[in-house]
């Protein structure tokens, strides 16, 4: 098989971080070879955080080159825009429809930009879920990157029951129906 490589993207506090543990998860359960590695912006909220997650018989490093992601899973709109040319030519685009306003957009500096899921549309193959909506309708706001990995993972050769069985050892345990509840959802919207 040919090594796989996904990033995820985001900003601290949206859970990027477990979705890679828990995709690195799924990789090791199905006795592949992962790589993982994280790259944070800022240390704190509301920084840019990416995450690597390679796999295949055997993965000699953990950095996704620019042009080589099979998937790449943003959890918000202009962390979208800002990594979709490590996206490969035939990649696939999981986006959750959300706007957090960087700094220089809170402080005036700069403007957020307009249209970013459309713009994406005309070069890639995109896939938007609005998956706080969703959380919401689920009753925990929390577990959207969970409704965005379920989207994604309908582009990954994975059965729903083994992600479902990753994902139980990965998030607490206190947490475990809620999550899968919210995998279900992002697996069924696709």
């Amino acid at each position: 098989m040919e090594t796989k490589n996904i990033m995820i993207v985001g900003v601290g506090g949206q859970g990027t971080l477990l979705t890679s543990r828990i995709l690195g998860g799924i990789a090791l359960h199905a006795d592949y070879d992962v790589k993982l590695s994280e790259v944070h912006g800022m240390a704190q909220r509301g920084g840019s955080v990416v995450t690597y997650v390679r796999y295949g018989e055997e993965v000699a490093e953990p950095i996704v080159e620019e042009g080589q992601a099979d998937v790449l899973i943003a959890f918000e709109r202009l962390e979208a825009k800002r990594y979709a040319h490590f996206l490969k030519k035939d990649g696939v685009l999981i986006v959750n429809d959300q706007r957090m306003d960087p700094i220089t957009v809170v402080t005036g500096a700069a403007e957020y930009p307009e249209g970013i899921i459309e713009e994406l549309s005309k070069k890639y193959k995109v896939y938007s879920v609005d998956a706080m909506g969703e959380a919401k309708k689920l009753g925990n706001s929390r577990v959207f990157n969970i409704i965005v990995l379920g989207v994604a993972a309908q582009h990954m050769d994975y059965s729903r029951e083994d992600w479902l069985e990753v994902i139980e050892k990965t998030v607490p345990p206190k947490t475990v129906e809620i999550n899968k509840r919210a995998f279900e959802t992002g697996y069924m919207l696709s």
